[in-house]
């Protein structure tokens, strides 16, 4: 007589591959061990200990995002140790731009066959995306979905909690005119606009194989270079000078970004010769002969997020997100107006 796992596994699921996996990302997991961090993988509930003893008033701050169609890059070019760092950035650069230190976070992967050296690679990135984030990977799930998806794929997503003190939190509305907009610089195209970045290069394997010399390496190693973590930087930043707001440029690129931290009644005038555009935004632009105005309007275009902080901030700010490795510069000044953002 068959037994139950043997029925389930006939239908597409083996959970012996569930179990293996589990036992393979152990070791991932725990270099993503922070003190709050109460239980370990494998529990219906990951625990968490709340102790900001420093804090007057601790609200929780949560972010969930997932990889895109980026994800078809690790696809093809049979890589997937790195787009788990893409599913923290995307989830932490949000929750850091009201002023929150991201706390921990939770993945999920559902994919068709569950093999388990990939989930594994899969979990070995986002417990490294932990660690740049200094959060803790407390827990997830992976999903088997045979007949759903094809073995060979997967999907992930994830989401973090971080905590502030409630007198803390960046406040936009004491944005005035005449203060300043500094950039932090991307790593690539991140995570966003890979449905057009797949489409303007007619993504394939030999394509993403295609060396050029203004990228200094293959499209395919671009492409699939990581989102950058800023938590480093924010952190570093608060600690200096008084923020203003933070923006995370994801969809939608500045013109639909930038404004989310803008009070009404004020806007931002960048120049565009200002703007330390990387490579690869140049080549989709040319290959895909795509007008600036929607590059602008889907990409960051280098600029991973943009801090704003009084004039006489400038220096400090910059010189704080440079200790601690990024790289940052002046993108504009606010003025009074109803533009949201001018490029000029």
């Amino acid at each position: 007589m068959k037994s139950f796992s043997d029925s389930y596994k006939a239908a597409g699921v083996d959970v012996t591959a569930g179990y293996k996996s589990v036992e393979l990302m152990k070791a991932h997991v725990a270099r993503t061990k922070t003190d709050g961090v109460l239980s370990g993988i494998g529990g219906f509930g990951g625990l968490f200990a709340l102790g900001n003893k420093d804090m007057k008033e601790p609200v929780l701050v949560s972010g969930t995002d997932g990889v895109g169609t980026k994800i078809k890059i690790a696809f093809l070019m049979d890589k997937h140790d790195t787009v788990g760092i893409d599913c923290v950035a995307m989830c932490v650069n949000d929750v850091i731009c009201c002023g929150a230190s991201p706390l921990f976070f939770l993945d999920y992967i559902a994919c068709g066959k569950n093999y388990p050296e990939k989930i594994a690679d899969i979990v070995k990135g986002v417990a490294e995306g932990c660690v740049q984030a200094e959060c803790a990977l407390i827990g997830g799930e992976t999903a088997e979905h045979p007949g759903l998806m094809p073995d060979d794929e997967y999907d992930l997503a994830g989401f973090s909690v971080g905590v502030v003190d409630k007198e803390k939190i960046l406040n936009p509305e004491s944005q005035k005119a005449g203060d300043v907009m500094i950039a932090i610089k991307s790593s690539g195209v991140h995570s966003n606009g890979f449905s057009l970045v797949r489409k303007v290069f007619d993504v394939n394997k030999e394509n993403l194989a295609k060396y050029y010399d203004e990228l200094g390496a293959t499209l395919g190693e671009t492409l699939l270079t990581p989102t950058r973590i800023y938590v480093k930087a924010v952190k570093s930043l608060l600690s200096a000078v008084n923020v203003k707001s933070i923006s995370h440029i994801t969809g939608g690129g500045f013109y639909e970004n930038i404004p989310r931290a803008l009070p009404d009644g004020l806007s931002v005038k960048i120049k565009r010769s200002d703007v330390q555009v990387l490579p690869i935004f140049e080549l989709i632009a040319k290959t895909g002969n795509i007008p600036e105005r929607d590059m602008f309007n889907t990409f960051n275009m280098g600029v991973g997020m943009t801090v704003v902080v009084d004039k006489s901030d400038v220096d400090k700010a910059i010189s704080a997100i440079k200790a601690v490795g990024d790289d940052a510069y002046v993108l504009g000044e606010l003025f009074d107006g109803d533009d949201g953002v001018l490029i000029v």
